[in-house]
């Protein structure tokens, strides 16, 4: 019985720390590649685990049972993959038991690591002004960007904390920024029109989805990989529609 209780802990300990790693935006392999590395320092040599962006399935050996974990929401959180990583670490290196990692691991599932909201506005709004100098816009077009790029995080934030439906907000944020962006050259508070909304629906763009796509596709994971590059297609249509239909009227 102690021993069975032992391994179930183990096995929760390597699947919850799979399903952090996903749910916080990393790539399936190296979701894959930590749990094997958890569970063969621990003895367990005939593990085998299959990633997907939605669920994990994980086996500790042939004659152990299979266990499977559902992911539900992804996001990116690169701090929840870097502590995850380092519990990995730990454990790998001898440094942390099963029983203290499990628990480390728990602290860093119930811990929100994200800034406050008003935080995350501002610096959305920051880098919208930001990228409008990098697509060479003009300086005196960076308050519209500053404003439409504030104001589009705001909208896609509430539209999406309403209906967890993350396309529909991109849509809805990309459609505000549009807006403002059209106002803001049609009353003289800025210049160039694309380059305002450029700039200020980057904080929008999905570049971490895209980039993990690219990587998993790269390692081989095909499903995920193609799993990851239509999620990212499609937020990039939202965005897109969501401008094309202010540029229409």
């Amino acid at each position: 019985m102690a021993h069975n209780k032992e391994e179930e802990l183990a096995i929760n300990c390597f699947l919850l720390a799979g399903r952090l790693l996903v749910q916080s935006g990393a790539e399936t392999y190296r979701a894959e590649d930590t749990m094997m590395r958890m569970a063969q320092s621990q003895g367990y040599v005939d593990a085998q685990s299959f990633v997907t962006p939605t669920g994990i399935i994980f086996s500790a050996g042939h004659e152990r049972p299979t266990r499977i974990a559902q992911i539900p929401s992804r996001t990116t959180d690169l701090e929840k993959i870097s502590l995850v990583n380092n519990v990995s670490r730990g454990l790998t290196s001898k440094q942390l038991t099963v029983e203290k990692a499990y628990e480390e691991l728990l602290r860093i599932e119930r811990t929100n690591f994200f800034f406050p909201v008003w935080v995350q506005i501002l610096a959305s709004a920051i880098a919208s002004a930001c990228f409008l100098i990098l697509f060479k816009g003009i300086y005196a077009d960076m308050p519209a960007a500053f404003v439409a790029g504030g104001i589009g995080f705001i909208v896609f934030y509430a539209i999406h904390s309403l209906t967890r439906v993350k396309f529909f907000a991109e849509f809805t944020g990309a459609l505000f920024v549009g807006i403002i962006a059209f106002f803001s050259v049609e009353f003289g508070f800025g210049a160039e029109l694309d380059k305002i909304i450029i700039g200020s629906v980057m904080p929008l763009v999905p570049g971490v989805p895209i980039a993990n796509a690219v990587r998993d596709l790269m390692a081989g994971h095909f499903v995920s990989g193609v799993a990851k590059g239509v999620e990212a297609f499609l937020t990039a249509t939202a965005i897109g529609a969501g401008v094309a239909l202010v540029l229409a009227f």
